[in-house]
Order: C-alpha cells, then sequence, then structure tokens
C-alpha cells in the first residue's frame, strides 16, 4: 500500500489552510474562467471536495482525528457562540413549520428507506438477508440508522441495544460516512442553485430572503472596520463560552449517565450533545445583551471562518476507495439515501417548502449538530442556528426512530 504523504497533523492542517485560502483567492478574482466556474461550483462545496481528494490519493492522513477533533470540539463552539451574536429569533420564529415538517419527513426516509434498501440489494444478493449473529447486514444497518438520525450516541446505543458485531459495524461506519458525505456534497451543491430551484418548485422562499436581506442591510449600515480590541473580544466571548460548554458537558454527561440512565436516550449522557446545546444557549443568551454589538466588527465573519475550517476537517475524512472496497455495502447505503433524498424532495414539491428547509432538515438528521450548520451558512451565516436547532431535535428523536427502524429490518431479515 502506498505510505501517506503528509502525517504530521500541523503539516496537514497547513495544507488545509492553504486550500481554504486557495478556493476564496480564486473565487473573488475578476477572471471570466473562475467567475464562470463558481457559477456553477459553491466554494464550500471545494472547500469539503479537496481534502477528500488528498486523503483519498493519500496525500495526508485522513485516519487522524487530532484535526477534527479541534474543529468540532474547539472551533466549532466558538462559531456557534459568533453566529449568534446577532440573531434575530422573531425572523427565525417567521420562517413557520415547514422546517420541522421537512426534518420528520427526513427522519421517516431513513426509517423506511432502509428496509426498502435491504429489499433491493438483497434481490440481487440474496446472502445479504438472514442471519442471526451479531454480523448480521441488518444489524449494522441500525447503527447506520442511529448515526443518520440522530448522531454518533444515538449510533453507539443501537449496537448496544442489537449487540452489533464489530465486524459488520467497521463496514457500515465506512458507509456511514461515505454516503452522508457525497450527500452533503449534493447539498452544498443544490445550495448554490436554492433561487433557481425554489422558483422552478413554486417554493415560497419570502420569509428567507427577508431574514437574509435584513441581515444584509444591517450590516451596511453598522459594520466597522474590526480593531485589535474587537478581535480580541471575539476571542474572549467565542472560546470563553466554550471552555465554559465543555466544563458543564464534563459535569452533566457523567451525572445523566450515573444517575439517569433511562434518559441516555435522549443522548443526555454525551459530551458533545452539552456541548453544543450549552454553547448555542449562552450564544442565544448573549445576542440580548451588549455583546450583540459586536457583529459590527464582524463577528460572524469570524465564526463562518471557523466553519471553512471545519468543513475541510470533515472532508479530509471521506476516503472514495471504500466505495470499491465494499461495494455491495455501498450499494445499500446508496438506495438508501435514495429513498430518504426522494421523499424529501416530494414533500418539499407538495407543501412548496424553500430548498433550505429540504436541505437543513436533511442534514439535521444525517449529518447532525456538526455539519447541520454548515449546510445552514451555505445560506446565509444567519440561518446557521436553524441547523443546530433542528440536529439537536435529532438527538432527541433518534435512539426511538432508530430502535424502531431496526424493529423493520428484524423483522424483514430474519422472519
Amino acid at each position: 500500500m502506498q505510505q501517506v504523504m503528509f502525517t504530521n497533523p500541523a503539516t496537514v492542517l497547513g495544507i488545509l489552510m492553504l486550500v481554504l485560502g486557495a478556493v476564496f483567492y480564486t473565487h473573488q478574482s475578476h477572471h471570466p474562467f473562475w467567475r464562470k466556474f463558481y457559477s456553477f461550483v459553491p466554494a464550500l462545496l471545494l472547500c469539503y471536495f479537496i481534502p477528500s481528494l488528498l486523503n483519498s490519493f493519500e496525500v495526508i492522513d485522513g485516519s487522524d482525528n487530532t484535526l477534527y477533533y479541534v474543529a468540532s470540539r474547539y472551533l466549532l463552539p466558538a462559531s456557534l457562540v459568533l453566529l449568534t451574536l446577532k440573531l434575530d429569533l422573531r425572523a427565525i420564529a417567521r420562517l413557520g413549520p415547514k422546517a420541522i415538517i421537512m426534518f420528520f419527513t427526513g427522519t421517516l426516509g431513513i426509517v423506511i428507506g432502509a428496509p426498502i434498501a435491504l429489499l433491493v440489494t438483497s434481490a440481487m444478493f440474496p446472502d445479504l438477508l438472514g442471519g442471526h449473529g451479531p454480523d448480521a447486514v441488518w444489524r449494522g444497518m441500525t447503527t447506520v440508522a442511529g448515526s443518520w438520525i440522530g448522531g454518533g450516541a444515538n449510533q453507539t446505543a443501537m449496537k448496544e441495544i442489537y449487540g452489533v458485531g464489530d465486524t459488520i459495524f467497521s463496514a457500515m461506519i465506512a458507509v456511514d460516512v461515505i454516503v452522508a458525505n457525497l450527500w452533503m456534497a449534493v447539498l452544498l451543491f443544490m445550495a448554490g442553485r436554492a433561487k433557481r430551484i425554489d422558483a422552478g418548485n413554486g417554493a415560497d422562499a419570502s420569509a428567507i430572503e427577508a431574514l437574509k436581506e435584513k441581515m444584509s442591510h444591517w450590516e451596511a449600515n453598522h459594520a466597522r472596520i474590526p480593531h485589535l480590541n474587537d478581535l480580541m473580544f471575539f476571542c474572549a466571548i467565542a472560546f470563553g463560552v466554550t471552555g465554559l460548554a465543555h466544563f458543564g458537558a464534563d459535569l452533566l454527561a457523567p451525572y445523566f449517565a450515573d444517575n439517569y440512565p433511562e434518559l441516555q436516550r435522549y443522548s443526555l449522557h454525551s459530551k458533545f450533545f452539552w456541548l453544543i446545546v450549552i454553547a448555542t444557549t449562552v450564544g442565544i443568551a448573549l445576542s440580548m445583551t451588549r455583546a450583540a454589538k459586536l457583529e459590527e466588527a464582524g463577528a460572524s465573519k469570524i465564526g463562518s471562518a471557523f466553519i471553512y475550517v471545519l468543513v475541510a476537517t470533515i472532508g479530509m475524512h471521506m476516503d472514495i476507495r471504500a466505495i470499491i472496497e465494499s461495494p455491495v455495502y455501498f450499494l445499500l447505503g446508496g438506495i438508501w439515501m435514495l429513498v430518504h433524498a426522494s421523499l424529501m424532495l416530494l414533500m418539499a414539491k407538495l407543501i412548496k417548502a424553500p430548498l433550505f428547509y429540504m436541505a437543513v432538515g436533511s442534514q439535521a438528521n444525517v449529518g447532525g449538530a456538526a455539519s447541520a450548520p454548515v449546510v445552514a451558512s451555505a445560506f446565509h451565516p444567519s440561518l446557521a442556528p436553524v441547523g443546530v436547532l433542528l440536529a439537536v431535535l435529532g438527538y432527541a428523536v433518534g435512539t426511538y426512530m432508530a430502535w424502531f427502524c431496526g424493529q423493520i429490518l428484524q423483522t424483514l431479515a430474519v422472519g
């Protein structure tokens, strides 16, 4: 096997930052080629896809979780604080119930998509059906359902509940990561064409556009050049709250795990769950104080920069070569995601929901709190909190719905 070229996390970070810099440099270029190129390909998609290619061709080491851990545990909560400083709760409330409808449609798509995918794939590969052992395919699929509806904590819960063997669990983790990341790439691509898609579906995106326009108008009238004091205040608030969130998570997660084990189905024993909840809650609270004035100096821009670093670290974990190594499982996962996507698009068409609701509702299920705000930010930084709130809802229902999905799969496979 070819040896990975760069394995030092500091070197890999430098490469990722060079990639991000190159994308933004060409994105602002007035050269006709780049203007045409970025009219088709969103910059955020490149920030995600190029690191995945570097990992797939063994230029960088995507198996090292150091950078992703730092980005998801430090930069993500810090970005959520900065992005929520100028939060307009009333404007978000006016977005209406369609976001919730699309979220639960996405959940339903994952629950019914699993047995459909298993039936279709087993028609070509009968060995996928049956099996009472720990490495039965249906057992492994329950962990993917837990991840795609909720998150890592829900995935682990399914592994324990259904006694999933390590071999099939490892294979399904690859399916989970690759298929979910490919779908995220599709959503980011679609986000760059949101207006055109919404116009074609007859969707009313006026509330979203009004919020985006309000934020842009506010920025045009209040924005100022940030000084060193402003940048230090950004860091103090963002990472101060992040530290507080970690402190709270270190206390709350073990407390609920030890004293209320029956509540673990809500992910209350997960430190990452509490980290996101606390950071977002404090950020919302700060938006009602004088700290909101920091947005005048561009707090959300710093938060967006953190999001882009997170996107690059997510992308570097996707290895497209894994599809070749286990094609049957990826066929299974692809059909499963196709059912989910089709149901989302159909419901969006029926209720004339804007693409934003479909994309964020889907990613709140499939990607969770680590990537739902990324997709939401692709539409506008001010919409990132919507992705977080829906992702938290996914944590709450993830174990229940994944367990129900597992019951259907067990009946189908074993029965």
